[in-house]
Order: C-alpha cells, then sequence, then structure tokens
C-alpha cells in the first residue's frame, strides 16, 4: 500500500537525503510501516537510512554535523510538540547557524471515533494535541507547513527543502495528523531539477570594481570574517586576494577554518577577549565577509575613519533585532562568488607592487610576534597542571592536519580557535551560534558524512552534559562512529563567572567562592561514555599523563573502531 508516508520517505530519498536521524512515536505509524513493508519487499534502499537517536537535540544535532560536513541536508523525525520541544537549543543553533535540515513531527489524530485509519486510540493522544505546534519553532523557521493531503506531499516536502538549501539556510518544519500520514494516495512523480535552491548572488559589476580599487589603494586593507570557510572555494579566493593586495586576515568568533592559521597573513583569532586587536585598530579600510560579530565594538572596534564594507549572504542579519556595524556599503552575496568577482576586478585594477611588499611584510612581522606568543602560551605548565593552551597544542600535535575538529569550549573558545591551528579548508567546525551541548551529536553525524576521517570533539564540561552523552555515545557504538572527545573540565560552569566580572569586575560576585556554578562533586564524565557506548574512558589530570592519553585514544578510534573520551582536568 503507498501512503503518504511512503511519499514522504521517496521524496526525502529523491532529494538525495541518506539519513533519517530519528526519535519516534505514536504518529509515525505509517512511517514505521512503509520501512517495515520496504524491508519485507527487498527494497529498503528506496528510501533513506533512519539513525536512531534516543534524545531529539542530539538527533538535530547531528543533521546539523552531517550538513556542515556534506553540505547536503538531512531530515529530522519526531513525536508531536513533545518532540518537537525536545529539539531544544538545537533548533537555535540550525537556524542561526544557518544549517539546512527539514524537521517532521506528526500531529495528534485529528478524528476520535475511528472515522479514517490513524484515528486517536490512545490516551496522549488528546493530551499532546495543542493549538499551535508550528508555531513553537515558527520564529526559527525559514519555511514551516501542514501536509494536509498525500496527493501533494512531495511538492510540499520539495518546496521545504528548497527554502531550507536557499540562502540563507535554515530548517524547515512540517507536520501532518496520523490520519493523513496512513491514507493510501496515488504515487506522484516528481523532477527534482524543478524544485532547486535559489541560484547563488553575485555583487554587481560596478560594485566588484569599487571594492577591489578600494583593497588595492589601502594602506592597511584587512578582511574580518567568521563563517567563509564553509566554501572551500571561498578559503582559496580568499587566500588569492590577501595576498595579491597584502590584506591582512582577522578571523572573528570562527565557525569555520576561513584562512590557513600558519600564512603570514592571517592576523589570529578573536573572541570575547577583553583587549583591541591592533590589526583591527590598525586597518584603514575593512572587508567584513560572512560574519555575525565581527567585533565587539565596547571593546574591540575599527578606527572611527576606516572605511568598512560589508559582503553576506544574510546582510540585514533578519534574525537579530539588533545588528549594525557602520558600514558604508552591504552588498548580498555568495562569498565565493564575490571573491571571484574581486580577483578577476584586480585585473584591471592598478596594484602598486611595492605597497603590497609593505602591507605584506607589515602583517607578516604582526604573524610572527602572534605566533611566538601561542607558543609561550603552549609551555608545559611548570606547576605539572594542565592549561588549555597546552592541551590544545598536543591534541593539535597528535591529530595531524586532515583531522576534522569541532569545538565547543565556550570559556576556552579562544584557547582552542587559536591554538588548534587549522590550515585545511573543511577540519574546523562550531555550531555557529549559541545554544550548548551539540559537540556530541554533531561529531556523529559528521563521522557518518565523513566516514574515513578522524573527527575530533573539543569541549568544556558544562557543554559535555548538556550534550546527553549517555545518547550520543550509545549512538556512536551502534552506527560505528567513533569519534575522539576531549573534555576541557573547568569544574563546572566559567562562563557565568566570566559574565558577572566582565559587568561587576569588583563586585561581590568577583569575590564570592560559591556562585552555583561548580560541579561538585565531580561527575565521571568519561565513564558515562563507557557506560553508555563502550568508549574508552581515561582522566588526565597531569601534565606528562597527556601525550600517552591522547595515543591509546586514537588507537581506540582508529584500530579498535570506538570512541574515546578524555576528561582532562584543567588548572583552576
Amino acid at each position: 500500500m503507498y501512503t503518504t508516508s511512503t511519499a514522504i520517505l521517496e521524496a526525502l530519498r529523491e532529494a538525495g537525503m541518506q539519513y533519517v536521524f530519528a526519535n519516534l512515536g505514536s504518529d509515525h505509524s505509517g512511517f514505521l510501516e512503509t520501512i517495515a513493508a520496504a524491508e519485507a519487499a527487498g527494497n529498503r534502499e528506496r528510501f533513506p537510512a533512519f539513525v536512531t537517536c534516543p534524545d531529539e537535540m542530539v538527533a538535530l544535532s547531528a543533521a546539523h554535523g552531517f550538513a556542515l560536513a556534506s553540505g547536503r541536508a538531512q531530515a529530522v523525525l519526531v513525536h508531536v510538540e513533545c518532540g518537537t520541544q525536545q529539539l531544544g537549543g538545537a533548533i537555535h543553533n540550525a537556524a542561526k547557524g544557518r544549517v539546512p535540515v527539514l524537521i517532521f513531527a506528526g500531529l495528534s489524530p485529528a478524528t476520535q471515533e475511528g472515522e479514517a485509519r490513524g484515528s486517536r486510540n490512545e490516551f496522549i493522544h488528546w493530551l499532546q494535541d495543542v493549538f499551535d505546534q508550528r508555531g513553537i519553532v515558527r520564529g526559527y523557521m525559514r519555511y514551516d507547513n501542514e501536509i494536509r493531503i498525500g496527493a501533494n506531499a512531495k511538492q510540499i516536502v520539495n518546496r521545504a527543502l528548497q527554502f531550507a538549501c536557499s540562502e540563507p539556510q535554515g530548517p524547515a518544519y512540517l507536520v501532518a495528523a496520523r490520519e493523513v500520514l496512513e491514507a493510501q494516495v496515488d504515487p506522484v512523480a516528481i523532477d527534482r531539477a524543478e524544485w532547486p535552491p535559489i541560484a547563488p548572488c553575485a555583487l554587481a559589476p560596478e560594485s566588484a570594481a569599487q571594492i577591489a580599487r578600494l583593497l588595492a589603494a589601502a594602506r592597511r586593507p584587512l578582511i574580518v570574517t567568521s563563517y567563509l570557510g564553509r566554501s572551500d572555494a571561498a578559503v582559496t579566493e580568499l587566500v588569492t586576494l590577501c595576498k595579491r593586495v597584502g590584506a591582512g586576515v582577522l578571523e572573528s568568533v570562527p565557525s569555520a577554518m576561513n584562512y590557513p592559521s600558519s600564512e603570514p597573513l592571517h592576523q589570529g583569532v578573536q573572541w570575547n577577549e577583553k583587549r583591541q586587536h591592533p590589526a583591527l585598530a590598525g586597518a584603514d579600510t575593512i572587508l567584513v565577509v560572512a560574519s555575525d560579530v565581527p567585533w565587539i565594538p565596547q571593546i574591540n572596534r575599527p578606527s572611527a575613519t576606516a572605511h568598512i564594507v560589508h559582503i553576506d549572504i544574510d546582510p540585514l542579519k533578519e534574525q537579530m533585532p539588533l545588528w549594525y556595524i557602520h558600514a558604508r556599503e552591504i552588498h548580498r552575496a555568495d562569498p565565493a562568488l564575490a571573491l571571484r568577482q574581486l580577483n578577476a576586478a584586480l585585473d584591471s585594477t592598478s596594484i602598486d607592487a611595492a605597497s603590497v611588499r609593505e602591507r605584506t611584510d607589515h602583517y607578516a612581522r604582526r604573524h610572527t610576534e602572534q605566533l611566538r606568543d601561542l607558543e609561550r602560551a603552549e609551555r608545559r605548565p611548570a606547576s605539572g597542571s594542565l592549561s588549555a593552551e597546552y592541551l590544545t597544542a598536543r591534541v593539535r600535535a597528535a591529530i595531524g592536519e586532515e583531522a576534522i575538529v569541532l569545538s565547543e569550549g565556550v570559556t576556552n573558545f579562544g584557547a582552542i580557535s587559536s591554538h588548534i591551528g587549522r590550515v585545511r579548508p573543511g577540519t574546523f567546525l562550531t555550531q555557529g551560534a549559541g545554544s550548548l551541548g551539540w559537540n556530541g551529536g554533531a561529531a556523529v553525524g559528521v563521522k557518518l558524512a565523513r566516514p574515513d576521517e578522524l573527527v575530533v570533539a573539543l569541549s568544556g564540561d558544562g557543554c559535555y552534559l548538556f550534550s546527553v552523552p549517555a545518547a550520543v555515545h550509545w549512538m556512536a557504538r551502534r552506527y560505528r562512529t567513533p569519534f575522539l572527545q576531549v573534555i576541557y573540565n573547568n569544574g563546572g560552569w566559567r562562563a557565568p563567572r566570566f559574565s558577572a566580572l566582565g559587568v561587576h569586575p569588583e563586585g561581590h560576585a568577583s569575590r564570592a567562592k560559591d556562585l552555583a556554578i561548580s560541579f561538585e562533586p565531580p561527575p565521571d564524565y568519561a565513564g558515562i561514555a563507557a557506560a553508555a557506548g563502550g568508549a574508552l574512558a581515561i582522566t588526565v589530570k597531569k601534565a606528562d599523563e597527556l601525550d600517552g592519553a591522547l595515543e591509546r585514544a586514537l588507537q581506540a578510534v582508529r584500530r579498535e573502531g570506538r570512541a574515546a573520551v578524555i576528561d582532562a582536568w584543567l588548572a583552576q
């Protein structure tokens, strides 16, 4: 029997989706019957594989990670309004991080006396019926809709994917009542070529020429970016552009590997540090490309006379009520395409070679000074304890350049971003947003997308607990997605203390010992992963234990095919 459920799953597979990250409930009987029938008929490949996710936030985080690593949207299946709400902060991450994903949730049955197959037959169907289920997440969605009849289910799925995959990308949300999902329908053929995402935007030719002239004539041109590196092509074009005009590159709260950290024009990473970055202060022309927070003006800002140009897929920051950077020119354009245009425009722009050498030498000297500072910070602490800088440097040495690093360090974000030393596109990822607990599920998703790569998740202890590690590591074992997880154990939440000090540097909170943010007594973080997923569990409290622990952990991941968790206790 061909039903609406069949049509939806078929549409997902036709759209190229390999997986449905699923947390199943009573509204999904039609999907369960469809895949069981396909198994019996020996044609299960007609539909995406179901990945069982014991927690909905982990499901969406895994789809998020898969999309970042592959560039392809995946689907998440959750149970009515309860499962929708359990998606929690992962909804925020997918929306603010502009990640394409299709979320489908059932609705409680719309009938109660057997009027149609799927009518209410469990007490929970009354309790889970709410007035506006789509409204729970509407503020975060690129598109939301209800499938009311099976005859156009494929069209609705493809329309949702058009929105999700068009820039600025983001999640889409569909719902349908159980009777609709169970209804028998005639198969519908969809030509996927008629449902493409919107083509990427380009700069107006005159704008590209003007920006190229600005960069070529600037005394201190600077590029500021955060997520340009989600496109390998954009990284290549940026490297070419910077070398041609002698422009420095500053990564502000990077969520990707935007520019090789080994290149002399790289001017480092800026996070929440309470300092003015010299490259930003000294720039007279600043090109902001693909950045949500290029600087924090209360602490770190450009010169008042700097000429600022902004290029972004989402230049208005439409989901941010307050946003501006005093840019004199604002352009909606795809970063890779815009940078390619700028490089082409430079071909017909006068560029003074001596000026380019001077700029390049200036930034190279700053780069060398920066490397010295990083190396000093990475030295083994004389006390024998662990620092975040030393820990990150040893992880970098152990994993090599090709490993894919997922960072969710919060107060250690700056240390991780600066010291992990990524030089290859696609080897550094964050959620690009602000809801914690993304890293574990994302690691499973990245490993599913890139099964031959070493995946390394670096997270704070608070983020580790938020990530629902029991669910994550059970999934890692079941779906053979081993990864290395290193916990930066701060002994609790440091971020609230940092925030309090930022506002009340000499207040009572600055002197208080107990702010309800410590995790005492400490959980057995690595033991959770061992119990749930058979992971290798290692606790490291001293610097001289670290290299041996990393060696054992990588052997477990690479040779034994199981995850490994290192609980690294940082000096308090």
